[in-house]
């Protein structure tokens, strides 16, 4: 009886500990990704060049290097590309979506994540893509 009243007591705690930001800047208003029991958020991330610009680059090259951001957070936080099973693409320019889902079909993971692709008006830095996504660890 002590023992399943210790357990029930601490399970609150214990899965309140489990919440933890991934990457948090505090100059930022947003952490990369948050973890959440088993479960990652991870936020919209960009493909910017090395010198932290996007304007100028193509759809291609910003595709890659924002899967690689993604991949960068997933793999930070302890889970693996093929723990995702929700990604949001959000792009500029619904003409970019053929290049760009050759490049996504190339480096994510089969079986893919379920996906929903949004066109929006802008994306901040003049972004052509940003992609965020959900991954569940087994």
């Amino acid at each position: 009886m002590r023992v399943a009243l210790a357990l029930l007591l601490a399970a609150p705690f214990t899965a309140h500990a489990q919440n933890k930001a991934v990457d948090f800047n505090p100059k930022m208003p947003f952490s990369d990704g948050y973890i959440a029991g088993n479960t990652l958020y991870v936020a919209g991330q960009q493909g910017p060049d090395d010198h932290g610009k996007v304007t100028g680059t193509t759809i291609e090259f910003q595709t890659e290097r924002t899967i690689a951001a993604i991949q960068r957070v997933v793999e930070k936080a302890g889970f693996k590309m093929t723990d995702l099973v929700s990604v949001t693409v959000y792009v500029t320019d619904l003409n970019d979506v053929p290049k760009m889902n050759e490049v996504y079909k190339r480096l994510m993971p089969n079986p893919k994540p379920a996906r929903a692709t949004v066109k929006v008006a802008g994306l901040i830095g003049d972004a052509k893509i940003e992609i965020s996504a959900i991954a569940v660890k087994q």
